[in-house]
């Protein structure tokens, strides 16, 4: 066997890995896979017989790659986005696709990735390297030529705005899709007391409608608020799909080809906490369905 033929094969272990690094790190399911490549180009050119500890290796790499990705997304951003949905990772109730279930680990949710946006690039590889991977602070601090106790630092900083802003949703899947059942139930029905019930007092709902619908592109904060924009939801009742979205309950807005939104919910005790809503058309384009093409029922707003 060739050296290179034995480096493919012992990265294609670390993979799946790798791509739920990358996509924590980048929010985009395209752009992990390109950093995943690049990581794999770096490993190619170095000799991996004389690398002690290949996982390590690789996830620092990745994450020093994901780093410059996100420094360079900054630098070509003018105008910061109000609102920044990342991509989400939209699967059948009944079934996860494996790779989608690697990627899902730690209970990721929508919530969370959009708060990971809000951090500055070093934040989020401190966080999410530390946290979500158990990197010693020894070995990121390198990254971003910081000390260790200033990595620390950072990633307790990013920590505490993501447990103010992305709370843990409830483990109970069942519970998550009783509370976005009753969601739509009461817009179905124009019931605004019945949505405000159903909603946590300081509920925030974020929407991205990307450059083709700017208008769209808002956040709303507010039980009674959100559910003075949600009461609108009910016409949406005959084109709504279950789905899991970042492995919670959601729903897919689809008649057909025509794709209209991607709604996550974050419940917690029974009550819808966070709504984020992918309607970019241009994003939404690009979204893998075919997880959802078995489902046969629709969930119904006078069920």
């Amino acid at each position: 066997m060739g050296e290179k033929t034995f480096s493919a094969e012992r990265f294609e272990e670390h993979r799946p890995r790798l791509r739920a690094v990358a996509y924590r790190m980048l929010g985009s399911v395209t752009e992990a896979d390109d950093a995943v490549q690049e990581t794999w180009l770096r490993l190619s050119r170095t000799d991996a017989a004389s690398i002690e500890n290949l996982a390590a290796w690789l996830t620092t790499v990745a994450g020093r790659v994901c780093l410059n990705m996100l420094r360079s997304r900054a630098q070509r951003r003018e105008d910061p986005l109000e609102v920044y949905v990342p991509d989400p990772l939209i699967s059948h109730e009944s079934r996860i696709d494996p790779e989608q279930e690697i990627l899902m680990a730690d209970s990721v949710g929508l919530a969370m990735m959009v708060v990971l946006e809000m951090l500055t690039p070093a934040e989020r590889l401190a966080f999410v390297l530390h946290d979500m991977f158990a990197v010693p602070f020894d070995d990121i601090a390198p990254l971003l030529e910081r000390t260790p106790a200033a990595t620390r630092q950072l990633a307790s900083r990013a920590r505490r705005r993501v447990q103010g802003q992305a709370p843990a949703p409830d483990p109970d899947l069942g519970r998550q899709r009783e509370a976005v059942n009753a969601f739509f139930a009461a817009a179905h029905d124009g019931d605004f007391e019945a949505l405000v019930a159903v909603l946590d007092p300081d509920v925030v709902l974020r929407a991205d409608g990307g450059v083709a619908r700017s208008g769209l592109s808002v956040v709303l904060q507010g039980a009674r608020t959100v559910a003075g924009q949600a009461v609108t939801f009910g016409q949406l009742t005959p084109y709504i799909r279950p789905a899991l979205i970042n492995g919670a309950a959601g729903v897919v807005v689809v008649d057909g080809a025509w794709r209209w939104s991607v709604m996550a919910f974050t419940v917690v005790d029974g009550k819808v906490v966070a709504i984020d809503v992918l309607v970019d058309p241009d994003r939404l384009a690009l979204l893998d369905l075919t997880p959802l093409d078995r489902v046969q029922g629709e969930v119904r707003g006078d069920e």
